[in-house]
C-alpha cells in the first residue's frame, strides 16, 4: 500500500490531492472519491436516533431490565444500519474505509470467541456478541460519518442526555416511579452511576452544539438543555461522574472554547446575546440545583437535599478513606491477583465473575459483585495479553490523535480540530469513570465509545492519514453487497431470536421473584391460601432456568425466599443450578450445604462445605456453616470454640452470631450469649425485637431471673409496631403477658422456646 510521508501534512494539500492520496490501494492508482455524504445522509440518522433513543426510553415495569431494553436498542439499530448500508449505500462505492482501531475489537472478539472452547461457554459468549456489535458500529461510523454530519449526531446524544436527564430530575423532585430502580435518581438506567457516566460524556457534544447556534432563541434551548444535563449529574452524587464533571466545567471545556473560538458561531455574538446565554446556563444550574428534593429515599441517604449540596458534598468525599472506595480496592487487589496468576491468556472472556472467588484475600466474600469496577483491570484480567495490547494500543492512537489536534496545520487540519477534540473530550470523560465503574459493558455508554472512536478514526481517513497504523481504503465490488447484506439478514434474525429467548427468560425469573417477595410480604408465607401462587412461583422460575441456566443475578433471590418459608428442596435445586454455571460462589456453596443439612442429608452438606471450605476458609459464611453442622452432629463443643473464636475476632454473619447464642445458651455461657446477640441486634438491626424476645427467653429459662426477662420483653414489645407486635405478644408467656398490661395475651409458660 503506498503510503504518506509523515514529512508532508496532510491538511497543507489540496482538498482533492488529500482525497486521492486517502484512496489508494495496493496495485492500484487513485480512485474516485468516496461518496461519502450519501452515507452520511443515509446511515448518521439512524445512528444518531439510537444515540437519543437508548438513553431516552426505560422499561416501566420490572419484568425487564432497563439495560436489556438498551441492548437491544443499540444491537437493533446497529445491524438495522449495516443492512442499509449495504443495501443502498456500499453498491456505490469501489472501495471502504478501514482503519488500524479496528483491530482492537476484534482481537477482542477473537479472544471471546476462542475462550468459549476453554473459560466459561456462555460469558465468552455474551463478550463476542459485545466486542461483535461495537466492532460493526465502529466500522459503519468510519464508512459514513463525515464532518458535516457529526452536529445531527450530536444532536442524537444531547437529545438523548436531555431526556435521561429530564427523568432523573422528575425522580429528584417530584420521586417519579415510572421506571423502576435501584439508587435513586437513575433515569432510565437502573442505577444513578450509570446514568451519571453517559451523561458526563455527553457535554462536550452539548458544548459544541451551544457553540455553533447562531440565534439567540436556540442559544437559550441548548444552554437550558445543558444546565439540566449538569443539574442531574449533581443529583446522582456520582462521585467519579463529579470528578469528570468538574474537570469539564472548570477546565478542558472552557480551554477548547477560548482555543477554537474563530471557528465557532458564538465569536459572532452579540454582547447582550452572550449575557443571555451566560445567564441562560449559570443561573439555570443555580436556579434547578437548589430545589429541594421531594424522593423520601434521597432525604434518607442524608447526602444532600438539592443538586448542589449533593455534588458539592459527594465530591468532597472523594478520599481514600471512603467505604465504597474502600470496598473496590479489595476487588482491585484481587484482580491484580488474577492478573498475575494468568499473564497471558487472562482467565477467559467475561468469566471475571467467575473466578474472582478463587482469588479474594482471606475471608473476603465479593460474590454479589458482577464486575471489577475497574475496566481496565478487568480487561487485562479476562484477556491476558490481548488485553494489554487493546490498552496500549488505544491509548497509543489516543495520544497521538491528542497531539495532532493541538498541532493542527493548515485549513483542513484547523476544520477538523473543534470537533476532533470534541471527540477526544468525551472520551477523556469515558476513561475516568472506567477507573472505578464498568460503562464499556452498559449498552448506552459502550456505544457512544464506538462512536467516538468511529468519528476520530473517520476524521484521521478524511486528512489523509493514511497507512497499516491509520487510515487505509480496501478495494469493495458492489456484487460483495449481496453476501454482505445476507450475511448482516442472517445476524438480524440471530439477534431476534437471542431478544426473544432473553426477554422471556428474564419475564420469567423477575415475575417468579416478585411473586416470592410478595409471599414473604404477607407475613404468613405458608398459608395454604398462598399455594396457587407458589405453584405459579415454582413454574416461572423452572422454564426461566431452563430457558437460561446462567442468570446469576436474580435467580437466587426465589431460592433466598423458599428457604425463609422453609422449603428447603425447592431452594436447594434452585441454588444448585446457580452453582452449575458459577461453581465456585462460596454464598451459594454454603446455601445448598444449609439444605441438604436441614432436608437430613449430612454427608451432601458436609461435601458442600469442603468445597466452601477449599475456597474461602475463613469467610464468615463458610465459618457459621462449620458451626451449624458441627452441632447439628453432636459436636457442640467444637462448633462452641469456633462460634467464640468468631465473635472474639469479629469475624462473623448473621447465621453465625444467631449460632453462637443458641450454642452458649445451651452451655451456660451468659456472657457469650449475651454478647453474640447484641452483634446480631448492631449488625441486623431489623431483628431486635426478635433479638430481645431470644433474650428474654433465656433470662427467664436459663437464668431465672424474671426481672431481666421482664425488661426484655419489654424492650422487644417497644421496638416492634403493627402485626409484628401483635405476632410477637402472642409469644410472650402469659405470666409475664399480664405483668405487661396485655389483655388476653401470652403463652402458657412451657411453650416458649429459645427460637
Amino acid at each position: 500500500m503506498a503510503r504518506r510521508r509523515k514529512s508532508a501534512p496532510a491538511a497543507a494539500q489540496p482538498r482533492d490531492a488529500m482525497v486521492a492520496a486517502e484512496s489508494q490501494v495496493a496495485g492500484a492508482g487513485p480512485a474516485p472519491a468516496l461518496p461519502q455524504e450519501a452515507g452520511s445522509r443515509t446511515i448518521v440518522p439512524v445512528l444518531a436516533l439510537m444515540m437519543f433513543l437508548a438513553p431516552a426510553l426505560g422499561v416501566p415495569r420490572e419484568e425487564m431490565l432497563q439495560d436489556t431494553l438498551k441492548s437491544i436498542i443499540v444491537a437493533a439499530a446497529t445491524l438495522g444500519a449495516a443492512l442499509l448500508f449495504f443495501s443502498r449505500v456500499a453498491p456505490e462505492r469501489t472501495a471502504l474505509r478501514w482503519h488500524a482501531v479496528l483491530w482492537l475489537p476484534l482481537l477482542l472478539l477473537a479472544h471471546a470467541l476462542g475462550s468459549m472452547a476453554w473459560s466459561h461457554t456462555y460469558l465468552a459468549a455474551v463478550e463476542a456478541v459485545r466486542w461483535f456489535v461495537f466492532g460493526v458500529l465502529l466500522w459503519l461510523g468510519l464508512n459514513t460519518l463525515s464532518r458535516g454530519s457529526l452536529p445531527l449526531l450530536a444532536a442524537g446524544i444531547h437529545a438523548g442526555a436531555v431526556v435521561a436527564a429530564l427523568w432523573a430530575a422528575l425522580q429528584f423532585w417530584v420521586d417519579l416511579r415510572l421506571f423502576p430502580q435501584g439508587p435513586h435518581p437513575a433515569s432510565t438506567f437502573v442505577n444513578r452511576n450509570f446514568f451519571a457516566e453517559f451523561a458526563v460524556c455527553t457535554l462536550p457534544f452539548a458544548a459544541v452544539l451551544l457553540a455553533r447556534v447562531r440565534s439567540s432563541a436556540g442559544a437559550v434551548v441548548a444552554a437550558a438543555s445543558s444546565a439540566l444535563v449538569i443539574v442531574a449529574i449533581l443529583m446522582t452524587g456520582t462521585r467519579a461522574a463529579l470528578a469528570a464533571l468538574w474537570l469539564q466545567l472548570l477546565v478542558l471545556l472552557p480551554w477548547l472554547a477560548w482555543r477554537y473560538r474563530r471557528q465557532f458561531a458564538f465569536a459572532g455574538w452579540s454582547r447582550g446575546m452572550q449575557a443571555l446565554v451566560a445567564a441562560t446556563l449559570v443561573g439555570g444550574v443555580l436556579a434547578m440545583g437548589v430545589i429541594p428534593t421531594g424522593n423520601p429515599k434521597i432525604v434518607e441517604e442524608q447526602r444532600g437535599l438539592t443538586a448542589l449540596e449533593r455534588g458539592f458534598k459527594r465530591t468532597a468525599s472523594i478520599s481514600p478513606s471512603d467505604p465504597s472506595l474502600g470496598l473496590r480496592q479489595v476487588m482491585w487487589r484481587a484482580t491484580l491477583r488474577v492478573i498475575a496468576a494468568n499473564p497471558l491468556a487472562g482467565v477467559g472472556a467475561g468469566a471475571w465473575e467467575n473466578e474472582i472467588p478463587l482469588y479474594q484475600e482471606e475471608g473476603a466474600q465479593l460474590e454479589t459483585d458482577y464486575y471489577a469496577h475497574n475496566e481496565y483491570l478487568q480487561l487485562l484480567a479476562e484477556y491476558g495479553l490481548a488485553g494489554w495490547i487493546f490498552l496500549l494500543a488505544l491509548a497509543a492512537w489516543l495520544v497521538a490523535s491528542a497531539w495532532r489536534t493541538l498541532k493542527a496545520a493548515g485549513a483542513e487540519a484547523q476544520a477538523e480540530a473543534p470537533w476532533r477534540a470534541v471527540l477526544l473530550s468525551s472520551l477523556l470523560a469515558l476513561l475516568i469513570v472506567s477507573n472505578v465503574g464498568f460503562p464499556w459493558r452498559m449498552a448506552t455508554t459502550g456505544a457512544l465509545f464506538a462512536i467516538c472512536l468511529a468519528a476520530l478514526a473517520a476524521s484521521d481517513a478524511r486528512l489523509g492519514l493514511a497507512g497499516r497504523w491509520a487510515a487505509a481504503r480496501l478495494p469493495f465490488q458492489s456484487a460483495w453487497s449481496h453476501a454482505a447484506a445476507a450475511a448482516v439478514v442472517a445476524a438480524l434474525g440471530l439477534a431476534a431470536f437471542i431478544t426473544r429467548q432473553a426477554s422471556e427468560a428474564e419475564y420469567k425469573i423477575v415475575r417468579a421473584t416478585r411473586l416470592a417477595l410478595s409471599i414473604s410480604a404477607s407475613g404468613n408465607p405458608n398459608d395454604p391460601r398462598l399455594q396457587p401462587v407458589k405453584a405459579e412461583m415454582l413454574q416461572l422460575i423452572r422454564e426461566g432456568i431452563t430457558i437460561n441456566p446462567h442468570y446469576r443475578k436474580i435467580t437466587p433471590m426465589v431460592a433466598d425466599e423458599l428457604a425463609r418459608w422453609g422449603d428447603w428442596k425447592n431452594a436447594t435445586w434452585i441454588w444448585e443450578s446457580v452453582l452449575a454455571s458459577r461453581p465456585n460462589v462460596v454464598a451459594i456453596l454454603t446455601n445448598v450445604a444449609r439444605g441438604h443439612s436441614n432436608m437430613g442429608d449430612g454427608p451432601r452438606a458436609m461435601a458442600y462445605l469442603e468445597r466452601a471450605k477449599a475456597i474461602q476458609p475463613r469467610a464468615p459464611a463458610v465459618r457459621s456453616l462449620e458451626v451449624i453442622l458441627l452441632a447439628r452432629g453432636g459436636q457442640t463443643e467444637r462448633a462452641l470454640e469456633l462460634g467464640r473464636a468468631a465473635i472474639r475476632d469479629r469475624l462473623y454473619d448473621y447465621d453465625m452470631a444467631n449460632a453462637t447464642f443458641v450454642l452458649a445458651w445451651r452451655a451456660g455461657d451468659w456472657d457469650l450469649a449475651r454478647e453474640a446477640m447484641r452483634l446480631r441486634m448492631v449488625g441486623w438491626p431489623a431483628t431486635r425485637a426478635e433479638g430481645y424476645l431470644q433474650l428474654a427467653t433465656m433470662y427467664d429459662q436459663g437464668l431465672r431471673d424474671e426481672e431481666q426477662a421482664l425488661a426484655a420483653y419489654r424492650q422487644a414489645l417497644a421496638l416492634a409496631t403493627g402485626a409484628e407486635r401483635d405476632a410477637l405478644a402472642a409469644r410472650i408467656p402469659a405470666a409475664y403477658a399480664a405483668r405487661l398490661g396485655l389483655a388476653g395475651g401470652g403463652v402458657p409458660q412451657t411453650s416458649a422456646s429459645k427460637g
